[in-house]
């Protein structure tokens, strides 16, 4: 997932185009197949464990439009963008023409990122669904566009935020908590690695591509919103029966804003308690478990709650 292109000033969302560059020549390097979204379904539960990456950018920047996008229309790349239709045509956003021309391209596609932007997690079931209902429209009238991607703002969600989506039309809901996406995942809490200028070094984004799935059967507590009567949250992953040897996991946590390497608790060799020291205390809560496999390559899987501010 990526957002900003050659924006300097914002390195928290930004990446260099150089870099950029190399990201998609160290992706057909290591034998990837760039899918569409068309292709996306059928990858998701094939059984074909050729590797394959999803591109996603998010919002809509005039940059992606000016710097990424002719590089990506002259390599005929796929990728989904997600837009908020509030901000097209404003200040440092590409506006509708530019979004008519990169839509008539087959290999893109242009998935839905909410009306406004704003933290509609704190909003009501009613603002929220209001908020999707009007970016849905304004895509028809626009575009003459309805798609069933969609892309939470900030990766933030809760349980009656994904029943809005679900019951809007939308089959596919992308998060920002880091993972692989496999058959096992929600189709409604989609894994991304964001990409920008700390975390799209080469190095790292080299450990990026020999990452593989972290199969789960579930992840407690399901609801990931969190108000003060429930944070620090009581979190606990079951694992399939025949899934990896967990003896070698590692978690790390930012409870009380500090990254730690989290206490786990085996409750058996397929389930396993996270136990945070603290509470979550910035917007986000975030826990990162890794293994690493006999082959040398990564499992990987990340979960975001969301702290309320109300």
């Amino acid at each position: 997932m990526y957002h900003r292109f050659e924006e300097n000033k914002y390195p928290s969302t930004n990446i260099k185009i150089k870099d950029f560059k190399r990201h998609l020549d160290l992706i057909e390097e290591n034998d990837f197949n760039f899918i569409s979204h068309k292709e996306f379904v059928d990858a998701i539960n094939s059984k074909n464990l050729d590797r394959k990456i999803l591109l996603t950018i998010d919002d809509g920047f005039k940059s992606f439009y000016e710097n990424a996008w002719p590089i990506l229309k002259q390599r005929k790349i796929p990728f989904i963008i997600f837009i908020n239709t509030e901000t097209i045509g404003s200040n440092g956003y590409m506006d509708w023409p530019e979004i008519k021309e990169i839509s008539s391209f087959e290999f893109v596609h242009i998935g839905n990122h909410s009306h406004t932007h704003d933290y509609l997690v704190d909003k009501s079931d009613k603002e929220i669904e209001d908020d999707l209902k009007t970016s849905i429209n304004i895509f028809k009238e626009k575009l003459n566009h309805e798609t069933k991607f969609f892309a939470y703002p900030f990766g933030e969600y809760k349980n009656s935020y994904i029943e809005i989506v679900k019951n809007l039309g939308f089959e596919y809901g992308f998060g920002q908590h880091s993972g692989v996406m496999d058959k096992t995942k929600s189709m409604y809490e989609l894994p991304r690695f964001p990409i920008n200028e700390k975390y799209g070094e080469e190095k790292r984004f080299k450990t990026l591509l020999n990452t593989i799935p972290f199969p789960y059967l579930k992840i407690l507590p399901e609801e990931k919103y969190l108000k003060p009567k429930n944070n620090p949250p009581n979190v606990k992953i079951i694992f399939y029966e025949n899934g990896p040897n967990l003896k070698n996991v590692n978690c790390f946590s930012n409870e009380e804003d500090k990254w730690r390497n989290s206490k786990i608790n085996f409750i058996s060799k397929n389930e396993m308690e996270i136990l945070l020291d603290g509470k979550f205390v910035t917007e986000r809560g975030r826990i990162n478990c890794s293994l690493r496999e006999n082959t040398g390559e990564w499992r990987w899987l990340g979960i975001q709650f969301v702290v309320s501010n109300l």
